[in-house]
C-alpha cells in the first residue's frame, strides 16, 4: 500500500453544455489524494467511435447515462479498489476487458472514460502536481515544454448549428503570434469584428453548439468570406498573420462517394467536393481542413492528400476516431497527414496516447480535440501541453465550457514561464513545427 493506491472510485450523473446527462467519475487514493473528470459528448460521430451506454424510455429523451454510472459503482470500483494509479495502461486493459465489447457497448465508453481520466488526475494529484507537469515528467516533455498553436471556431455550421451550412467549423489560427496569450487576444477581436459583421448584415441567429457564430448565410462559400471580411475588419492580414482552418465534416452529408451541399443547393461527387475544397484552398488562406470526405470514402480521402498534402495539413477525424490501427491503415493509403485527437473517441488514456504516437512514426501532425457536448473539465488541455501536442481546438471564444479550456491554458503558461529551463512565458511552437503554414 502506498500513496498511489486507489482506495474508492466514484461516480455520478452530470451534465453536459447541451444540458444533456453525462458522467463524472472521481478517484480518491490512500491518503486523500483525488482526481476527477468528466465524459463530453460529440454530435458528429465517426462510426468507429466507442460507444456512450445511454439508459434509453422517456427520460432525457432517453439519453440518461445512469446505467453507467451503476456500472462503475458496482463493477469498476471493485475491480480498481487497491490499485496503482501510476499503473495506467495495466488499469485501461482491466476497464477494456470489464466491458467485453468492441465498442464499449456493456459498461458504457463513456464509463471508462471518465474513469481512466479520472485516474491519471488522481497520480497527478498524489505526486502533488498539476497534471501537464506530471505527463511531461513521465513521458520525458520537460526540455520542451510550450503552449499547443489554438485553432478557434468563428462561425458554427453542420450538425452544431442546425445545418445552417454543410461546413461545420470555420476556424482562424493566429500563425504569426509569438505568445499563447498574444494568440488568443488576436482571435478574440476577429470573434468581435465577425459579431458586428453579422449583427449589422442580419445575418447572425444565435451561437451555436462550441461558441461560434451561428450564421444565416446563403452559401458555405459566404462564410469564408465573411470570415476574411472579419480577419480584416479587426486590422490582421488573412495569410500573413491569420490563417484558416476548415471542418468540413463531410461523413455529416456524404455517403458512398455522393455530397449532398444543402446550403448551395448542389450534389457533387467525391472528385467535385474535392474539386471545390482546392479551389478554396487556391482563392483563400486556408492551411488545414479536417474530414473533407466521408469515412467511408478511403479513395477520396487519398486522392485530397495527394493532391494537397504538402501544403494543407489534411485532418482526420470521423475517419480515424483516434485509433492507431486506423492510422497506420491511412498512414499505408497516404490518406491524411495529421490526427484530431479526442480521448472519448478512443476510449481510455492509453489508447488515446497509442494513436497519437502512431500519427508521430508516421510523421502526422496532431490536434487535441474537445467535443460538441462539453463541459468544465481541463483534462485535454493538460494533455495537450503534458504529451507535446502542438494544437489545440476547443471551438469558440465564448461559453464558459470552451473559456475554461483557454483559461487554464493561461494559467499553464504563466507556470512553464516560471521554469528556467524551458521557453519564455506562453510560447507557441515555432512556425517550422508545421510545413504547412507559409
Amino acid at each position: 500500500m502506498n500513496k498511489f493506491t486507489i482506495k474508492s472510485v466514484h461516480a455520478r450523473r452530470v451534465w453536459d453544455s447541451r444540458g444533456e446527462p453525462t458522467i463524472e467519475t472521481e478517484v480518491t487514493l490512500r491518503y486523500g489524494a483525488h482526481g476527477r473528470a468528466i465524459t463530453p459528448a460529440g454530435a458528429s460521430k465517426g462510426s468507429g467511435e466507442v460507444l456512450d451506454l445511454r439508459d434509453g424510455g422517456k427520460a432525457f429523451g432517453g439519453r440518461d447515462v445512469m446505467k453507467a454510472v451503476s456500472a462503475i459503482k458496482t463493477e469498476i470500483a471493485p475491480a480498481l479498489n487497491g490499485l496503482d494509479a501510476r499503473e495506467q495502461t495495466d488499469i485501461d486493459k482491466i476497464l477494456i476487458e470489464l466491458d467485453g465489447t468492441k465498442e464499449r457497448s456493456r459498461i458504457g465508453g463513456n464509463a471508462i472514460t471518465a474513469t481512466s481520466m479520472a485516474v491519471l488526475n488522481a497520480a497527478a494529484s498524489a505526486e502533488k502536481l498539476p497534471l501537464w507537469r506530471y505527463l511531461a515528467e513521465v513521458h520525458g516533455n520537460n526540455e520542451t515544454l510550450s503552449l499547443p498553436l489554438p485553432e478557434i471556431q468563428i462561425f458554427g455550421g453542420g450538425v452544431h448549428a442546425a445545418k445552417r451550412v454543410d461546413v461545420q467549423d470555420f476556424m482562424v489560427i493566429a500563425i504569426a503570434a509569438t505568445s499563447y496569450a498574444e494568440a488568443l487576444e488576436w482571435s478574440a477581436e476577429i470573434y468581435r469584428h465577425a459579431g458586428i459583421l453579422m449583427e449589422n448584415t442580419g445575418r447572425l441567429h444565435g451561437v451555436a453548439d462550441e461558441g461560434g457564430f451561428w450564421p444565416a448565410f446563403n452559401s458555405n462559400e459566404e462564410a469564408i468570406e465573411t470570415l476574411i471580411q472579419a480577419i480584416e475588419c479587426a486590422g490582421f492580414t488573412p495569410g500573413q498573420e491569420i490563417a484558416l482552418s476548415l471542418d468540413i465534416a463531410a461523413s455529416e452529408f456524404g455517403k458512398n462517394g455522393h455530397y449532398t451541399l444543402a446550403c448551395d443547393d448542389r450534389v457533387l461527387d467525391s472528385d467535385s467536393l474535392s474539386g471545390l475544397l482546392v479551389d478554396w484552398i487556391e482563392r483563400y488562406p486556408i492551411i488545414s481542413i479536417e474530414d473533407p470526405l466521408a469515412e467511408d470514402d478511403i479513395e477520396g480521402f487519398t486522392k485530397f492528400t495527394w493532391a494537397v498534402g504538402k501544403r494543407v495539413q489534411v485532418v482526420g477525424d470521423d475517419f480515424l476516431v483516434t485509433n492507431a490501427k486506423h492510422v497506420a491503415k491511412a498512414a499505408k493509403l497516404n490518406a491524411c497527414n495529421a490526427l484530431l485527437v479526442k480521448p472519448n473517441q478512443a476510449g481510455t488514456i492509453t489508447e488515446t496516447k497509442a494513436a497519437l504516437d502512431m500519427a508521430e512514426k508516421h510523421g502526422y501532425t496532431s490536434i487535441i480535440s474537445a467535443r460538441s457536448g462539453e463541459t468544465a473539465d481541463p483534462t485535454i488541455v493538460h494533455l495537450a501541453v503534458g504529451w507535446g501536442v502542438k494544437q489545440i481546438k476547443v471551438g469558440s471564444f465564448s461559453r464558459s465550457e470552451r473559456m475554461v479550456k483557454w483559461n487554464e491554458e493561461i494559467r499553464i503558461a504563466e507556470a512553464i514561464g516560471q521554469l528556467k529551463h524551458t521557453r519564455p512565458e506562453g510560447a507557441l511552437p515555432a512556425q517550422n513545427t508545421f510545413p504547412w503554414i507559409p
